[in-house]
């Protein structure tokens, strides 16, 4: 009631969004996407003029565009409105989760959390042998010379394989760049931090990947006060989504976002 009533100060307030899933610019239910997250973020650093806002992350990563639109968005209005920004992490943080991190000003973890794997990954099947084996023939047309760049259906090809290594090697780069510039002198001088290695509570603190060892509650009111008044945002899911989120993620993708977060243990 008191925040209805004029003259009478108001309880400082912290805009909390959950950013909780796999990074996609895929529709499905359960990933996020610059423009399935961008009305949240922009209310949140709008209502109600919060003090600070806090990223609740709980990701294994996915689109290195969509992680890096994700995170600029963020890094803009922060720097825009002059708010500070405080992530949280649950159970991981990795790969584009950890590019989700990097873009508050600083990154708290649980001692079990799992943060780290800055690197790159491509993976997929071939399928050569076996279309032979069956006897199917592979009937392929391109206007384009490196069209067909990476046919499973067709051996594979090192020239193909280079151009791919070439891409990643860009993306990795524009990952080191983030993070380097996000956590600065933070950051051990360790020559596994961009191998793609990921590591657990205190050691990732050790290594400057996180600032620290705490809780979102705990630690917003040692900041900001007992008082302090939390509003939630998040991307919001239609009627479709509720009601036939898991039938719909186990068609489209659900076994590939399931396979990103057995890499750390979680599934």
């Amino acid at each position: 009631m008191k925040r209805f009533i004029p003259f009478i100060s108001k309880d400082p307030v912290v805009s909390v969004i959950s950013l909780s899933g796999v990074i996609a610019a895929s529709p499905r239910g359960g990933t996020l996407s610059d423009s399935a997250l961008a009305p949240a973020i922009e209310r949140a650093f709008a209502r109600g003029k919060p003090r600070a806002v806090a990223l609740v992350i709980n990701s294994p990563g996915g689109s290195p565009a969509q992680s890096s639109l994700i995170a600029a968005r963020i890094r803009r209005l922060a720097e825009e409105k002059t708010i500070p920004v405080h992530a949280f992490v649950e159970d991981v943080a990795a790969s584009g989760g950890y590019w989700l991190a990097c873009a508050a000003d600083d990154i708290w973890i649980d001692a079990n959390s799992i943060v780290g794997s800055i690197g790159v990954i491509s993976a997929g099947f071939g399928f050569a042998d076996a279309i032979a084996r069956i006897g199917v023939e592979r009937r392929l047309y391109t206007a384009g010379r490196d069209k067909s760049l990476l046919d499973p259906f067709r051996p594979e090809n090192p020239q193909d394989v280079a151009r791919l290594r070439a891409l990643q090697d860009q993306i990795h780069e524009a990952f080191i760049t983030h993070v380097k510039t996000r956590r600065g002198a933070r950051l051990a001088s360790d020559e596994d931090l961009f191998t793609g290695q990921f590591w657990a509570g205190q050691r990732a603190v050790d290594l400057g990947l996180a600032d620290g060892v705490a809780h979102i509650v705990p630690k917003l009111k040692s900041l900001y006060g007992d008082k302090i008044r939390f509003q939630r945002f998040g991307p919001k899911r239609g009627l479709f989504q509720r009601f036939g989120a898991s039938l719909t993620a186990e068609l489209t993708g659900g076994i590939e976002d399931r396979a990103l977060w057995s890499r750390f243990g979680l599934s």
